[in-house]
């Protein structure tokens, strides 16, 4: 049966400033990684049918292993949909040796005007089962966090 994980948060800032975010090299690659991870781009393709690879470092990887070597998750993310400036829809596949994490995973980014903020919510579908939801959910909320900051703070 394929899961579904979800966080939402509402950022001080509108639709097209959060999406620009989603959509920029450098942006994405600061406040994407959840807390204790850092994160590196090694290509990037912002279009639809074009993607990025991005390289998670654990900065501790004794409590959390990672899905590709000890201490790093690759993933390969593809952009299904780009909605500028409501929607951003991933297809992520890690890079990893266990069957637990294969598969393709789709993150729905929706990005909704609420007063002078957005509503930011990340859907993610096909969640790998190798993935436990409690930990995926906090990793996207503590990317939301980033993101919120990353976007209120440049404003």
């Amino acid at each position: 049966m394929s899961r579904t994980d979800r966080a939402s948060r509402v950022i001080a800032a509108p639709p097209a400033t959060v999406y620009d975010a989603l959509l920029d090299r450098e942006s994405l690659q600061t406040w994407l990684p959840p807390e204790g991870m850092s994160g590196r781009i090694e290509r990037w393709d912002p279009r639809p049918g074009g993607g990025f690879r991005m390289i998670l470092t654990y900065l501790d990887p004794t409590e959390s292993p990672g899905k590709t070597s000890d201490a790093t998750d690759v993933v390969d993310v593809e952009f299904a949909a780009l909605e500028r400036p409501a929607r951003v829809v991933q297809r992520a596949v890690f890079e990893a040796d266990d069957p637990a994490f294969a598969g393709t995973m789709t993150m729905t980014w929706q990005l909704t005007a609420a007063d002078a903020a957005t509503e930011v919510t990340v859907t993610a579908t096909g969640v790998p089962s190798g993935i436990d939801q409690a930990v995926h959910e906090a990793g996207i909320s503590s990317s939301l966090a980033h993101l919120a900051s990353f976007v209120e703070g440049s404003r």
